[in-house]
């Protein structure tokens, strides 16, 4: 390789970005030992800004476009060089490229539960996750807040920031608000609404914007996730006295299927089946108050349901045989 060939390769005539894999939000284009030609072509895509850095100091910022590199279109840098004339020499400058296409599909949650005040429950501690996304859309502010001189800088650098912001924010929105959680948890679009509003100016001023933001979940510690099922539950029965009898209908066939080892057995098992079935059916007219309960010195009657002596071989109260274990 001859000296004008060396010569030749160490000006740089044409600057370009294509961003080999997804998750790059700056990328440094190599200067090492070269110097960029007066009048050389800057190619910046759709999805792309790029920017001069002069000495440290960011300088002129490019959009997407083809342009020629004069003191025309280098104003900025012009002035910080001193450059009173067209310049036809190469200069030294830091060119740096940003992705400001959507970073999408980034998730955040709750490290550890958040401590708001419930209307119904009092002091709760609450989780929640979700995704975002977010573009970089001021290069100067990022630059000197954020990315600074490093060669590549990358989304999960960043992923730490944006999720303690995040979560900080929704902190800030749903700690004092007296709601109850499931009006919270039922209104989940609402909530991500006010938390987004939050969450702007405060990307703004590490040069992002926040595109979308979704609250995927709230939900409450295990504990307390449980009792809440019970109440649920609760309120579809009605009330104890519904639930007292839909409890003893389920526990019927369990009676009835149980011969206790076979011969008048399985007649126990069967008429206690049924007499637990009379005594259903006058719960329900009288009221679960008037259900009587079987021990282990009584057992039901087979035709009239009353509860009754174990050893006795006839109903009392309507003299009907029965049978003996």
């Amino acid at each position: 390789m001859g000296l004008r060939s060396f010569l030749e390769q160490q000006f740089i005539d044409v600057i370009h970005w294509t961003e080999p894999d997804t998750g790059l939000l700056v990328y440094r284009f190599p200067m090492a030992n070269m110097e960029i030609q007066s009048g050389a072509q800057l190619t910046v895509r759709e999805s792309q800004m790029a920017a001069f850095v002069n000495e440290g100091r960011i300088a002129d910022v490019f959009g997407p476009g083809l342009y020629t590199l004069t003191t025309r279109t280098l104003p900025l840098l012009t002035d910080l060089k001193n450059w009173d004339k067209e310049f036809h020499s190469p200069f030294k400058s830091d060119v740096f490229f940003f992705s400001t296409r959507q970073q999408i599909n980034q998730k955040w949650g709750t490290a550890t539960p958040i401590t708001i005040r419930e209307k119904e429950f009092g002091a709760v501690r609450v989780r929640a996750y979700g995704i975002y996304s977010y573009h970089v859309t001021d290069p100067r502010v990022f630059f000197t807040k954020i990315s600074g001189t490093q060669e590549l800088y990358r989304v999960e650098d960043l992923e730490g920031q944006l999720r303690n912001t995040i979560v900080a924010k929704m902190t800030e929105v749903i700690a004092p608000v007296d709601v109850a959680f499931l009006d919270m948890a039922a209104n989940q679009g609402e909530l991500a609404r006010r938390v987004s509003d939050q969450i702007r100016p405060a990307f703004a001023e590490l040069g992002l914007g926040l595109d979308s933001f979704v609250v995927e979940n709230l939900s409450l510690p295990d504990e307390l996730q449980k009792f809440l099922d019970q109440r649920i539950s609760m309120n579809m029965v009605g009330d104890l006295g519904r639930y007292t009898q839909f409890s003893a209908a389920q526990s019927i066939p369990i009676a009835a299927a149980n011969p206790g080892g076979g011969g008048a057995g399985e007649g126990v098992g069967l008429g206690a089946g049924i007499a637990m079935g009379q005594t259903l059916m006058n719960a329900m007219k009288n009221g679960p108050a008037a259900a009587p309960l079987a021990s282990a010195e009584t057992k039901f009657c087979l035709e009239c349901g009353k509860a009754i002596p174990r050893p006795a071989k006839f109903c009392p109260e309507c003299g009907k045989p029965q049978p003996t274990a």
